[in-house]
């Protein structure tokens, strides 16, 4: 595991039964008030230097994904477009329907941007139901989705989504995952 590894994971809080029993919620809210430099470093890196030369812009996934994707977006120059819950957009929308791990929701995304080489960004990567409905949002937008940009994944919640997923870590590389 390596020093930035183990820095990023410091800064992230566990909280059980978060929003509901079963559930655990990763707060990166401590990462957010003081780590922005090497987090927005830690995001660069995982991406293939060809893939962020070739993306016209970053899409960001309601809430933690702003974050995340204007973070990428300010660094490299590149373009922001944003997907929100349902009825946050003004029209024209397109939207889609999906599961995620604690019930039902619907993504929508303005339907008057011209299509673009994009890659998705997101916090954290569980069953893949955000994800898949934002691949599915941006191909219908008539997007070319080059892959998504991921801060933490759990890959033992979700198959393969039919995507590249970059990811700056996982939760094998949890220090206390590690401890045995």
């Amino acid at each position: 595991m390596s020093n930035m590894s183990t820095s990023l994971w410091s800064h992230i809080r566990t909280v059980q039964d978060f929003p509901k029993p079963g559930i655990s919620f990763f707060d990166l809210t401590p990462l957010f008030m003081n780590n922005i430099g090497p987090l927005t470093d830690a995001l660069i890196a995982s991406i293939p230097a060809e893939k962020l030369a070739e993306v016209d812009s970053f899409i960001a996934v309601e809430a933690r994904g702003f974050v995340l994707a204007s973070l990428l977006a300010q660094r490299t120059g590149k373009g922001l477009l944003l997907v929100r819950k349902a009825g946050k957009l003004p029209p024209p929308v397109v939207g889609v329907g999906y599961s995620l791990e604690y019930g039902l929701d619907r993504l929508e995304m303005s339907a008057e941007v011209q299509s673009q080489k994009v890659i998705i960004v997101d916090d954290v990567l569980a069953t893949g139901g955000t994800l898949k409905a934002v691949n599915e949002l941006a191909e219908k937008c008539n997007h070319k989705v080059l892959g998504a940009s991921i801060f933490l994944d759990l890959p033992d919640l979700h198959s393969d989504l039919g995507l590249n997923i970059w990811s700056v870590l996982d939760d094998k590389s949890k220090p206390e995952a590690n401890a045995a």
